[in-house]
């Protein structure tokens, strides 16, 4: 395999977690840590080190603070960023969080020169363009996690709904109300969705994958779900580090694939040691497609305001 390096910006509770699963699988040699927290940052690279020890992981964990030593990695996830508060609109959110992570990719592009960026923080799909934009690496190699997620909570609400069964989902397009489940992709059993469930029980399932995180912040008051998220990433990191060549759903900028240019949504796509290596066009419905392209639509409108307040070129 040899050496590999994961740097991790943002330790909040997913970056944490993240940092917490990729050590536990030992997947990688290093792993850094960078937060405005110094001392905070410190004391989870040493709580994570005394958790893994217990199983014998090799993988060292390091808690760094300047640019110049955060350096040399081969994968970098960026999960920083604030929280929609009370009284925020979104606007505030995309605007506050464009410049957080243009100035977070500026330093990291400068010394992780051949790093893969796997962007966490929100909004999703423009934070991804951000990063594109500020560091100017290749498309397939910055990345955002959102469509695994998606589907992960799509799946666990099929299974709520039947019970335990092989269930494969499938959801594509912008992180956020848009997203779009496909249908005859998602399968149970290796059966297409609606041969096992009704129009009705299929939207309500729909629905409920799109406030699977809502609710959650509902219920927490103080914060976002964080395991599914890490979990999400770490099935990422872990392709792209063992040249799995998994194929997954994440937000990459389309170049004419799906019909769209210049603009980052979530569709399948192959990930082994170059990042994206391959972008795969399912065939959408009638539907699906209209589906697909309001959600399209959407994250092109949070460009747009990016440029407008010259946050992005």
């Amino acid at each position: 395999m040899g050496y590999k390096k994961v740097g991790i910006v943002g330790i909040g509770n997913v970056g944490s977690s993240i940092a917490y699963n990729l050590a536990l699988k030992n997947i990688c040699n290093k792993i850094l840590l960078k937060d405005l927290r110094e001392d905070f940052t410190k004391a989870i690279a040493l709580d994570i080190s005394q958790a893994i020890s217990s199983v014998n992981s090799k993988t060292i964990i390091e808690a760094v603070h300047s640019d110049e030593k955060f350096k040399d990695c081969d994968i970098v996830v960026i999960t920083a960023g604030i929280a929609r508060k009370p009284g925020m609109s979104r606007d505030d959110l995309l605007f506050t969080n464009a410049k957080i992570m243009n100035l977070i990719v500026q330093n990291v592009a400068k010394y992780n020169k051949d790093a893969i960026l796997v962007i966490v923080s929100n909004p999703l799909d423009a934070m991804v363009y951000s990063a594109l934009k500020a560091s100017n690496f290749p498309r397939n190699k910055v990345l955002g996690m959102a469509g695994i997620l998606d589907s992960s909570r799509m799946a666990y609400f099929i299974k709520e709904k039947i019970g335990y069964k092989k269930i494969e989902a499938m959801v594509l397009g912008g992180h956020g109300d848009d997203m779009v489940p496909l249908i005859k992709e998602t399968k149970v059993d290796g059966v297409p969705l609606d041969e096992v469930l009704n129009e009705n029980e299929i939207k309500n399932i729909i629905q409920k994958t799109r406030n699977g995180g809502i609710e959650i912040v509902k219920l927490l008051q103080t914060g976002s779900a964080y395991y599914a998220p890490a979990q999400a990433t770490v099935l990422m990191v872990e392709s792209i580090l063992k040249d799995k060549k998994l194929t997954y759903p994440c937000a990459i900028e389309l170049q004419g694939e799906y019909g769209y240019e210049n603009v980052v949504t979530g569709v399948p796509i192959v990930l082994g040691k170059n990042g994206a290596e391959e972008i795969i066009e399912k065939k959408l419905s009638k539907q699906e497609k209209i589906d697909f392209n309001n959600s399209v639509n959407s994250v092109k409108t949070l460009i747009k305001k990016l440029k407008e307040n010259s946050l992005n070129q």
